[in-house]
């Protein structure tokens, strides 16, 4: 399929100077680049939402520790050896 992008004139230039230097062999390898990052963050920050559920689901459950409970296992976790 086909696609038709207005970059802007900043951006245009931007992804010509990428092509003219070699980085990239075309204008379309530069925007499947791109597309291909922000598919990768937009994953990325899907994980993070689900995890923030998650963890808010826990605190609903009343699954949570208090900080000197946590404090306590640190310490038991991470003792220095001596």
């Amino acid at each position: 399929m086909a696609s038709s992008v207005k970059l802007g004139d900043r951006l245009e230039s931007y992804v010509d100077e990428l092509v003219q230097k070699g980085r990239y062999g075309s204008r379309s390898e530069v925007l499947r680049e791109g597309v291909r990052l922000v598919h990768e963050r937009e994953s990325w920050l899907a994980m993070v939402q689900a995890q923030v559920d998650r963890g808010l689901a826990d605190v609903d459950a009343g699954r949570v520790f208090t900080i000197d409970e946590v404090r306590a296992d640190f310490h038991r976790r991470f003792k220095p050896q001596a």
